[in-house]
């Protein structure tokens, strides 16, 4: 089969950190760890395992960076060599293990990653236990080989493959009236749910959104599918991106530019100081800060426009951002909350799974959210698809997928 593989080439890494930033396309290669390879098929582990044929598979911005070596090094410990990548996915069951009771080969279904306690076939975990499968701690023991999701253990193979293998507890059941095109969705928009589920945003709440990548436009609908009419002002910095917030239910959007102090102190109700270096501190703020995007700047800005006990939401995936000012956490007393992936949420009284929650939204919203797929390619023309994920301006671009179909 054709896949995208990681390999772990210590020169090869310094050599993609270097190409990275202006040359991502050129981060699959000889050169560099990753590269379009001929490979086997990935054999099933266990008798409850399942061959998927891969559909449409996401590029996420943590591939981007994976790829570019500018991912944060605290996964490597939990991660197993050489890998295919690729976490995002909609596929065909075309192979099924003899004790696999929940799809059939035919089935269309969507990959849920988490490489969790039930998925190494172990004893579930505390955080397993109760569905937050995310949280996994065993991510190093179990029937595979280490890794936190697939996309990043060597025995699973990935999405950006033409076919890999998964548990049976990983696969969700995708209704015949989604197309494909909103079912590859489904797995970051479960993300975006999840973040703002933790968030537990109130009725009379100001929130900001930063960056409207894909993260950043599923979590306002994620918002507004989950029943907040609050008002939302969401930082955009590409046209195409603030026509899109507009659409999904953003009440403000502004540009990350010089006056964007102004435009969110007066959306705000806030002041804005000016202190020594040039450094501004806002009084004042918004009640709930999502940073989509995970930078240096875009932590820092979180961090400085929630109000006094306000709530700051990471969901951007981030490398290893240097110079954030910590500052605001402490004189402000934030709350500062991690989210990553998703699991069984407690929702009124009801135990669901997000990605459940995902498919359900996809069902009634999929015209308005497959927009947010706005550029398809081949596997074989990888260097283009990774040229216009990792430059969204410059192409309009918002989620861009692997077409498997087309190979």
């Amino acid at each position: 089969m054709l896949a995208i593989r990681y390999d772990r080439r210590p020169l090869g890494y310094f050599f993609a950190r270097f190409l990275g930033k202006r040359f991502p396309q050129l981060c699959i290669g000889y050169l560099v760890p990753a590269r379009l390879v001929r490979m086997p098929e990935p054999k099933l582990p266990s008798p409850h395992w399942v061959k998927v044929k891969t559909l449409l598979a996401g590029i996420c911005g943590s591939d981007i960076s994976v790829l570019t070596s500018q991912s944060s090094l605290y996964f490597s410990a939990l991660t197993s060599y050489p890998f295919v990548l690729g976490h995002e996915g909609v596929g065909e069951v075309v192979e099924v293990g003899s004790m696999v009771r929940k799809v059939r080969v035919g089935d269309r279904v969507v990959l849920e990653p988490a490489l969790s306690c039930p998925v190494r076939e172990l004893k579930p975990c505390s955080y397993c236990e109760v569905g937050l499968y995310g949280n996994c701690e065993r991510v190093t023991e179990g029937i595979i080989s280490k890794g936190v999701q697939t996309g990043y253990c060597r025995d699973t193979g990935g999405t950006w493959g033409e076919f890999f293998v998964a548990h049976e507890h990983q696969l969700h059941l995708i209704p015949r009236d989604i197309p494909d095109e909103a079912a590859v969705l489904a797995e970051p928009f479960a993300c975006a749910l999840h973040a703002v589920i933790r968030s537990r945003p109130q009725r009379n709440y100001k929130v900001l959104i930063i960056g409207c990548g894909t993260m950043g436009l599923m979590t306002i609908k994620a918002l507004r599918l989950m029943g907040f009419d609050g008002h939302i002002t969401a930082v955009a910095k590409y046209a195409h991106q603030g026509d899109m917030a507009w659409q999904l239910g953003a009440d403000a959007v502004v540009k990350p530019d010089s006056r964007l102090d102004e435009e969110l102190s007066a959306t705000a109700g806030a002041r804005v100081l000016k202190g020594e270096l040039g450094r501004k501190v806002a009084i004042g703020g918004y009640d709930l800060v999502f940073d989509c995007v995970a930078s240096s700047k875009t932590i820092s800005d979180a961090l400085r426009w929630a109000r006094v006990r306000g709530k700051v939401m990471l969901v951007g995936m981030p490398a290893t951002p240097k110079g954030v000012d910590w500052a605001p956490v402490w004189h402000k007393e934030l709350q500062v909350i991690g989210t990553y992936a998703y699991g069984v949420e407690s929702l009124k009284g009801l135990k669901i799974h997000t990605i459940e929650m995902s498919i359900r939204a996809l069902k009634e919203n999929w015209r308005e959210l497959c927009r947010l797929l706005t550029h398809t390619f081949p596997l074989t023309n990888y260097r283009k698809a990774i040229a216009v994920s990792a430059h969204p301006g410059k192409y309009g671009a918002v989620k861009v997928a692997f077409d498997m179909r087309l190979q």
